[in-house]
């Protein structure tokens, strides 16, 4: 899975935040980062865990799992064998991670991504350490991209009208977990309730002539995002105009999307797309994405973010108007960005913007 390359670059990456921080060692807790810095360990048994059944102590000089008796056969059998970790296995009837941190770290200055006694929780600056991809996570999310791509199309495909926003949904997870990705939002929508919600959990019912779905599927830890819409029968003129304005949005958010640039400037020519598209006060209405990788959305972008765009950083902007939207997972090179999760069959409309022309997926007429 992980390459030595890769593991040696995020224990480089730790060594260097201890020193600037003047930390002794780093706690790492959420499963987003047990799987990056092991390289796509999966530290979780529920999908909705924010911290996992398993925790890496990171020093200067050692690295140590931190689990329970229940738990360690997996983690080091399937998800960070022969990657050189220590091992702390407690039985799982006393699994509680601030004694044994404070047992092994003996007043220690060390830094967590979780709220920790004696410890300092820095959970933004440790998120900042994964956001630039290395050339095998890299690799692992252009071939995700495709699997999501693929599976979304192919649940698109299956549906009729009919067929409940349940099914639909169902649809969306078989197709996944076939590919070995984990759905973690799926949402869907039909008609009505298309025009209605921006964050559609999916219900009985039935779909008539139009439904959108969406979905991040996690895999190895990364996450990637898409949405697509059909319609069976004929795009109504409404629909279509909507759709033609959404998605020359997203390709202005996308364009400007370049290692270096300024997060907060790459909103606001998304803001100058609404407008410019008639939709002046439409994002008011839902958020519009931003820094994507180990999280959903590492966070929402606004015009206030400071942050600059990595090189290899993961985006997933997901500009939307009432009854449709347009969202696809990019990578931030520096020769442009690149979208990584198109749907082969579905149909595209192209766009120019900032100087190049993207293709953005259409309306799929079945």
């Amino acid at each position: 899975m992980a390459t030595a390359s890769e593991l040696a670059e995020k224990q480089r990456r730790v060594r260097e935040f201890l020193e600037a921080k003047g930390f002794d060692g780093l706690l790492l807790a959420r499963v987003e980062n047990f799987a990056w810095f092991t390289g796509g360990g999966q530290s979780h048994v529920s999908l909705a865990a924010e911290a996992g059944v398993g925790a890496l102590l990171i020093g200067r000089d050692r690295k140590v799992l931190i689990t329970n008796n229940v738990e360690r056969p997996r983690l080091t059998d399937e998800e960070m064998g022969g990657q050189g970790f220590g091992e702390e296995i407690v039985p799982w009837s006393e699994d509680a991670l601030a004694p044994i941190v404070a047992r092994l770290t003996g007043g220690q200055r060390i830094a967590s991504d979780v709220a920790l006694p004696g410890a300092t929780a820095c959970p933004e600056d440790i998120a900042r350490l994964r956001w630039s991809l290395t050339p095998a996570e890299v690799d692992r999310y252009r071939a995700l991209g495709r699997d999501v791509g693929a599976a979304i199309e192919e649940a698109c495909m299956s549906l009729e009208p009919g067929h409940t926003e349940h099914e639909a949904a169902a649809a969306l997870a078989v197709q996944h977990f076939s590919r070995g990705i984990s759905p973690i939002v799926a949402l869907v929508a039909a008609d009505e309730r298309l025009l209605k919600y921006r964050h559609p959990l999916p219900t009985d019912n039935k779909i008539t002539r139009t439904v959108m779905l969406v979905v991040c599927g996690r895999r190895n830890g990364l996450i990637v995002s898409a949405t697509r819409i059909v319609s069976f029968g004929p795009v109504s003129p409404e629909l279509a105009k909507k759709h033609k304005a959404v998605t020359a949005v997203d390709a202005a958010f996308i364009a400007n999307t370049r290692p270096g640039g300024r997060i907060g400037d790459v909103f606001q020519k998304g803001l100058e797309a609404y407008a410019a598209q008639g939709h002046r006060d439409e994002w008011k209405l839902h958020h519009q994405g931003g820094p994507t990788g180990y999280a959903t959305r590492e966070y929402r972008a606004t015009a206030a973010s400071d942050d600059l765009v990595a090189p290899y950083q993961g985006f997933a902007w997901n500009p939307s108007i009432a009854g449709t939207k347009s969202e696809d997972t990019i990578i931030a090179a520096p020769q442009g960005p690149e979208i990584i999760s198109a749907s082969p069959g579905f149909p595209t409309v192209e766009v120019r913007a900032a100087g190049v022309t993207l293709k953005r997926a259409d309306i799929l007429v079945r």
